[in-house]
């Protein structure tokens, strides 16, 4: 019988699929906010909640997503209030929550081996009753995030700006943190906690090797994302003894490794079609008509060729040379 006539490998790849789709939704506002450690701290701080969860007896999840959003929000207040930079508040939630959680873990009797579920991810344990939570939260996360892209981008890319514009941008910015924390619960049990940041900055990462403009950064990182789970959890299943989680990522790196060499590719012709950077001094023009008596500019020539108004420039020799009346001019 395969494997994936197996119930609870099919409940494993519908969770891998809408976790692959929410988790970069999400990612791609904090890769352009350039948080992308986020999804780490906050996956820190939602140890504590599953500790907490275990140690009182109710669910994990449902308490692992009100501490999780009470940690991003506080992220949130400290960047906002200047008391300490993001990467600041990211190392305290770190290292604070994950020492919180296996204090509270080790006082729940059993509690520190069910922590290892959240902590490296159980996908192939899932219930019908999570995987229809996981689609309802995911569902609302996605939605969101695609419905008010235009104010999510705004603040995400320029806050001032956002500002100047009329845009809360407070509010924003928390909706952005609460939807980061949802989505961490969300992919716990897909990927873990300690391995959930990368599901959701890897394939945005991926995405901006070849795309240009953010919905489709964002439509494509949800694609590689998607893609990568299902593949990841499929892998798992025919290997045997994998760990999905660990898979999934891998895939999302080996994504992204095949993907650099179109981006180191789309970023050196974009540098060599940059224009020069405008003189504040007008400048003197100079005849070289001399100095180009054997040479014509042109398509074959090999000399750089730059757009100005209405003509072609070609760098030679470190300057700038224009066809005019006949001969060329340096400037």
């Amino acid at each position: 019988m395969s494997a994936f006539t197996l119930p609870f490998v099919q409940l494993a790849l519908a969770a891998a699929l809408i976790t692959g789709i929410a988790a970069p939704t999400v990612g791609t506002y904090l890769v352009q906010r350039r948080m992308s450690l986020m999804g780490d701290g906050i996956g820190h701080i939602a140890v504590t909640g599953v500790a907490l969860g275990l140690l009182t007896g109710q669910s994990p999840t449902l308490i692992a997503i009100i501490v999780a959003v009470v940690g991003a929000l506080t992220i949130e207040i400290i960047r906002v209030a200047g008391k300490a930079s993001g990467d600041v508040a990211l190392a305290l939630l770190f290292y604070g929550g994950i020492a919180a959680g296996l204090v509270v873990a080790s006082r729940a009797g059993n509690g520190t081996a069910s922590l290892q579920r959240y902590l490296f991810g159980s996908i192939l344990t899932l219930t019908l009753t999570d995987l229809v939570v996981t689609a309802v939260l995911a569902a609302v996360v996605i939605a969101v995030s695609v419905l008010l892209l235009p104010q999510l981008f705004a603040v995400s890319h320029d806050e001032d700006y956002a500002r100047t514009t009329g845009i809360p941008v407070r509010l924003y910015g928390a909706l952005i943190a609460v939807m980061a924390a949802i989505t961490v619960t969300v992919a716990m049990r897909t990927v873990g906690l300690l391995l959930v940041s990368a599901l959701m900055v890897i394939p945005v990462a991926t995405a901006q090797q070849f795309t240009k403009g953010f919905r489709t950064t964002m439509l494509t990182g949800m694609a590689i994302g998607a893609a990568a789970a299902v593949s990841g959890v499929a892998l798992s299943a025919l290997i045997g003894d994998v760990p999905p989680g660990a898979m999934i990522v891998l895939l999302c790196l080996a994504a992204f490794v095949a993907a650099t060499p179109v981006g180191v590719v789309r970023a050196r012709r974009a540098r060599a079609r940059l224009p020069f950077q405008p003189l504040i001094e007008p400048v003197e023009h100079h005849d070289h008509s001399n100095d180009h008596a054997d040479h014509v500019h042109g398509e074959t020539c090999g000399h750089l060729a730059v757009a100005h108004g209405d003509h072609i420039d070609y760098v030679h020799d470190g300057h700038r040379h224009a066809v005019h009346e006949g001969h060329y001019d340096e400037h």
